[in-house]
């Protein structure tokens, strides 16, 4: 299981959960799987959870249409590469780490704020209503660290970027990059040795 956010988004918080399934064919290489979804708190707007003040302030104070985009789900597999790898003695137990890079492809699901485009009074077959809602390819890439409580459990943080082409009121293309932060805990089958 896996807990994280969106770095980088100026106007949104974007909280996300998700899962993580790791395959690892050998100490150094792994196959990886991940699902996450990140809810949609509310309709657009100051009272909307998910708005930072600086979205409030560009279409309230000065009319200004930010291009909100809600990512709310994704997934990808990819190849995940452990280059460092060792253990430390930490008090009176030898504490076991690795770091390690991603790569993948995927895709994201995003929801465009009607909202923030002033849209959202627009007929339901106008420009901003066709895009509304779209699916991404999505190129991958990232790291992190993985820390072994024990032979059966650890956690990792992790950064990881995530990029794709989106669709602006059915005219626009605008590249997207969200830098994703998230800590996960691991379960390993077998156990560790």
């Amino acid at each position: 299981p896996s807990i994280g956010f969106v770095a980088n988004d100026p106007f949104l918080n974007r909280y996300i959960l998700g899962g993580v399934f790791d395959y690892h064919a050998t100490e150094i290489f792994a196959i990886e799987a991940q699902v996450a979804y990140a809810p949609v708190l509310g309709q657009g707007g100051c009272n909307d959870p998910d708005w930072k003040p600086l979205s409030c302030q560009l279409l309230e104070k000065n009319s200004v249409s930010p291009d909100i985009s809600r990512l709310t789900a994704h997934g990808a597999l990819g190849l995940q590469f452990s280059p460092i790898y060792g253990k430390v003695a930490a008090g009176n137990s030898i504490v076991a780490f690795d770091i390690y890079g991603t790569v993948g492809l995927g895709i994201t699901a995003t929801e465009d704020d009607l909202v923030a485009l002033q849209a959202d009074d627009e007929p339901p077959d106008g420009d901003a209503h066709r895009t509304q809602n779209q699916v991404h390819p999505t190129t991958v890439m990232g790291g992190g660290a993985r820390v072994a409580l024990s032979e059966l459990v650890a956690v990792r943080l992790e950064v990881k970027s995530m990029t794709y082409i989106e669709t602006v009121k059915s005219t626009t293309l605008e590249m997207k990059n969200n830098l994703i932060v998230q800590t996960n805990v691991s379960f390993f089958f077998p156990g560790m040795k």
